[in-house]
């Protein structure tokens, strides 16, 4: 934990940049910043700055520097990874201020943004315009642009458009010493050297504070159709995911809930559950686009014979705006309700989408040999599976002792399947104890070699990524 001599480094701080820039140390701003949505983790940061130009970011990271004082970049503190937690002090940099729509270029389908941009808000602000930006996570009515980009973020409509990384062209960012770079060219094509964008995309804030991002935006495709479908089992469900595309359907999203999953979310939300049969175990939720109306009901009645030949039941098809906007809530809300029922751990899991049944079933015999509770929901269009291991009727001893060995149980499970162990959270600081199952020591130190070349003195988002013993190398 960073020390620094709190009182001194602050007073300096303050005598650097009193008048020139917004910063405090109160203790409200403080605790702020000290908390995400992940768990119930507290690491209070010595002070929150809030830089409103890539310049303000320059002069705070040239004074961090050279006073060896950490920095950990923030957006909305939304993750679920404790990638934005100040773990060791220092600065907590929130992006908030930096705010801007810079431009929307409807001639090239760009948008130039600052971090601090909500998702959903420059959704809309493209969407006027017939443009279209896909990535979507739950949380995007507050969640930011850099935090995405910071964990490479998906969401349900990644299964047909990506993730992050496939829309971002360009970024500025400005580097631990104050330097500033351009990572790529607002082009659709670069074979000109190194690929920095897709290094900085998924740095968790590791290797530099992204200070503009260039994104690329396709024509919107302003029509959708949603089928939430019932299965007696959850296996079925999931084995229906790959059959769905071995038959050569394209849906816009894929979501897995099991049917604790829709009720939790249905009594978080204060919503009633969709009607459903007492054998009914899970459903997939499947979503089709396109730009004619006429187009959705033939794709539709394409992917029915795949779930059907997996033991589907009756569909229940959204008639309406409202229906779809009821079902994506349920959908939606499921992380928080998991949160508000109970003390719980979420695994962001990712194998290829054809061995979802393999996985399911092993973390329920991973739960079942622990005496832990789950609940599994998720983009299984891409193979993502969120597990949430819930505490209650679990003593604090079991909890403390069985839980990590469970988890490293499934993980073990997920790489055997040719998986991975975060497919959007990031790893951050909850995950660093299992890299060592993604990755051999070679990876390891390879990935440790190239923070240090951005990042020399290990300042920017400490203890963040990798196991202690490699992060000490």
């Amino acid at each position: 934990m960073f020390d620094g001599m709190p009182d001194l480094w602050k007073k300096s701080f303050q005598k650097e940049f009193e008048g020139k820039l917004r910063f405090t140390d109160s203790e409200e701003m403080r605790r702020r910043m000290a908390s995400d949505h992940t768990e119930d983790l507290v690491f209070m940061p010595g002070m929150v700055v809030e830089p409103a130009s890539t310049h303000e970011v320059q002069q705070v990271m040239k004074w961090a520097h050279a006073n060896d004082v950490p920095v950990t970049p923030a957006g909305a503190m939304t993750g679920l990874s404790g990638g934005a937690l100040p773990v060791e002090g220092g600065i907590s940099l929130s992006t908030r201020r930096l705010n801007r729509i810079v431009t929307i270029d409807e001639r090239n389908h760009q948008v130039v943004v600052e971090p601090g941009v909500i998702v959903q808000e420059m959704q809309e602000a493209v969407q006027a315009r017939g443009l279209f930006y896909a990535v979507d996570p739950a949380s995007r009515g507050s969640c930011t642009i850099g935090g995405n980009l910071a964990e490479n973020s998906g969401g349900p409509r990644a299964v047909k458009y990506g993730v992050t990384k496939d829309w971002v062209l360009n970024l500025e960012v400005v580097l631990m010493d104050g330097s500033v770079i351009e990572t790529g060219a607002n082009t659709l094509k670069n074979s000109t050297g190194y690929n920095l964008t897709a290094l900085m995309v998924g740095s968790e804030g590791t290797l530099g504070v992204i200070t503009r991002a260039t994104l690329k935006l396709l024509p919107w495709p302003r029509y959708t159709a949603l089928m939430l479908v019932p299965f007696a089992d959850a296996h079925s469900a999931c084995r229906a995911v790959a059959e769905i595309f071995q038959q050569g359907n394209q849906p816009s999203a894929l979501e897995f809930m099991e049917r604790s999953a829709i009720e939790l979310a249905a009594e978080y939300a204060d919503m009633a559950p969709p009607a459903m049969e007492a054998s009914t175990q899970a459903h997939l939720l499947i979503e089709v686009d396109g730009f004619d109306s006429a187009e959705l009901m033939p794709q539709l009645e394409r992917i029915y014979p795949a779930v059907n030949a997996c033991g589907a039941g009756e569909p229940l098809l959204a008639e309406d705006e409202a229906a779809k906007n009821q079902l994506w809530r349920l959908r939606r809300v499921v992380g928080e309700a998991v949160k508000a029922a109970s003390v719980y751990k979420e695994e962001d899991t990712v194998v290829p989408r054809g061995t979802l049944p393999e996985l399911l079933a092993a973390v329920k015999a991973v739960g079942a040999k622990h005496g832990f509770e789950s609940i599994c929901y998720g983009h299984a269009g891409d193979g993502n599976l969120h597990v949430n291991i819930l505490k209650r009727g679990v003593s604090e001893a079991a909890w403390e002792a069985e839980l990590p060995v469970a988890i490293r149980s499934i993980f073990e499970k997920v790489v055997a399947l040719g998986g991975t162990i975060s497919g959007e959270h990031g790893i951050g600081w909850v995950q660093r104890p299992f890299m060592d199952l993604a990755f051999g020591s070679t990876e390891l130190h390879l990935q440790r070699a190239i923070k240090a070349q951005f990042d020399p003195k290990g300042l920017l988002n400490p203890g963040k990524i990798w196991p202690m013993e490699v992060s000490k190398i």
